[in-house]
C-alpha cells in the first residue's frame, strides 16, 4: 500500500464517524464507514448497517453514481474480496471506476486478510493506507476478538460505593449511583450484542435488561442469566415485557426438568453447559455466544459473576461507576476472593479515560490482550 497524506485525514475521519452509527447492530459484522471523494469533495457516503445488508463500500458508491468514475473511495476496513451474505466490495469499485482507495485498516478475517487490497492493486486502482489504523481498530476491538478467538469481547460493568461495594449485606435492590450514570448505561447496552447477570442479580433486582435512551428508541441485547439450578421465576421481569430480544438462561446438568419447561414457556431459552466446582463453564458459555455471532458482552454482576470472570482472565474492557459513599465492609463487593496471595498477581488494567457523570465518576480501561 501507497503512503497517504495530511489531506486524507478529514475523509477517514468522517469515514470512521458514519461506522460508529451502526455500534450493537452489526455483528458478527465489524463496523465499517466509507466515503467517496472527488475534487476535495465528499459525493457519497455510507456505513454498514446490519448483518446480511450492504457494506459501507456500496452505500457509498451508490450516493456517488456515476460521479464515482476516478474518484477516491475512503473506508476504514479493507474491502473484501470474496461472496459471503453479499458480492465482493472489490467487485464494486472496480465496476464505479474508482481510482484510489485508502485504507484505515486490514481486515483480520483470514477471508481478506490483505486480498482485498492485492485484488485491487492487480486491476491497477492505487491503494493508500493504513491510515488512521490505530481509531479503526479500536471501534471493532470486539469483532477483531471474535475473529480471533471465537469469543465475544467482555466489558465488566459495575456501579459502586468508594469503598468498592454493590450492595448491602442482604443483596437488597438499591440505586448507588445517580441517574446521569444510568443514562450512560443504557448508552452503553445500546452498543453491545448482549449483557449478562447471575441469577442472584436476576432474583434480587428483577431487572428488565433493557435499553432505554431518553428520546429515542434503543437497541435491546440479548438478555444472558447464569442460573446453574434454573432458580429465575417465570414471572421475572425479563421474561414478561415487549422487548425484540431474546434471553438465553444458562444452566447446568443439575438444572430440573419441570423448571425448565416453565421458563421455556415463558419464552426463554435454556442452554446447558458443564460445570467445575459447582460453577459453571465460563468459558463455554462464551464460546456459545461466539458462535451464535456476538461480538461483545456487557456483564453487569454481580459479584460472583465479576469474579469468575476476572479469575479467568476472560474480561477486555472495565467500566467502573463509582459512587460519592461509603457502604462499609459488610456490604456486596465487586469482586469478591480472587485467591491473590500478593499485590503483583492483582487483575491490573490500563486506565483509558475517567469521566464524571453527576456526582459519580467512571474508570475506564483494558486489560492487556
Amino acid at each position: 500500500m501507497r503512503p497517504t497524506t495530511d489531506s486524507d485525514l478529514p475523509f477517514m475521519k468522517q469515514a470512521l464517524a458514519l461506522a460508529k452509527r451502526a455500534r450493537g447492530r452489526t455483528s458478527p459484522n465489524p463496523l465499517v464507514g466509507a466515503v467517496v471523494v472527488k475534487n476535495g469533495r465528499v459525493i457519497g457516503q455510507g456505513y454498514h448497517k446490519k448483518a446480511g445488508t450492504p457494506h459501507a463500500e456500496v452505500h457509498a458508491l451508490r450516493g456517488a453514481g456515476e460521479n464515482a468514475k476516478g474518484a477516491t473511495l475512503y473506508v476504514t476496513l479493507e474491502p473484501c474480496n470474496h461472496t459471503g451474505k453479499t458480492p465482493p466490495c472489490t467487485k464494486a469499485i472496480l465496476e464505479h471506476g474508482i481510482a484510489r482507495v485508502v485504507v484505515g485498516m486490514v481486515d483480520p478475517n483470514p477471508l481478506v486478510a490483505g486480498s482485498g487490497c492485492r485484488f485491487l492493486e492487480s486491476q491497477g486502482v492505487e491503494v493508500g493506507g493504513e491510515l488512521l489504523a490505530e481509531e479503526c481498530r479500536a471501534i471493532n476491538r470486539p469483532f477483531i476478538k471474535h475473529i480471533n478467538t471465537g469469543m465475544p469481547w467482555v466489558i465488566m460493568k459495575a456501579g459502586c460505593s468508594l469503598d468498592g461495594r454493590i450492595a448491602v449485606a442482604d443483596g437488597r435492590c438499591a440505586w448507588i449511583t445517580g441517574e446521569e450514570s444510568r443514562c450512560e448505561v443504557h448508552r452503553l447496552r445500546d452498543r453491545v450484542d448482549a449483557i449478562l447477570v447471575g441469577v442472584d442479580t436476576a432474583i434480587n433486582d428483577d431487572p428488565s435488561l433493557t435499553t432505554r435512551l431518553p428520546g429515542r428508541k434503543g437497541h435491546d441485547p440479548l438478555r444472558v442469566v447464569l442460573d446453574s439450578t434454573l432458580r429465575m421465576a417465570p414471572g421475572a421481569r425479563m421474561l414478561n415485557q415487549e422487548s425484540a430480544a431474546q434471553t438465553w438462561i444458562f444452566c447446568g446438568p443439575r438444572g430440573d426438568m419441570k423448571k425448565r419447561q416453565a421458563l421455556e414457556k415463558a419464552g426463554a431459552r435454556i442452554l446447558e453447559v458443564a460445570e467445575e466446582g459447582g460453577r459453571l463453564q465460563v468459558r463455554e458459555i462464551l464460546a456459545a455466544l461466539g458462535k451464535a455471532g456476538h461480538n461483545s458482552l456487557l456483564v453487569e454482576g454481580g459479584s460472583a459473576v465479576h469474579t469468575s470472570f476476572l479469575k479467568e482472565g476472560l474480561v477486555d474492557q472495565v467500566s467502573l461507576f463509582m459512587a460519592p459513599l461509603f457502604l462499609g465492609n459488610a456490604s456486596i463487593p465487586v469482586v469478591g476472593d480472587l485467591a491473590i496471595s500478593d499485590v503483583h498477581q492483582g487483575r491490573r488494567f490500563q486506565t483509558s479515560r475517567v469521566r464524571r457523570f453527576g456526582n459519580d465518576v467512571l474508570v475506564e480501561g483494558f486489560f492487556s490482550q
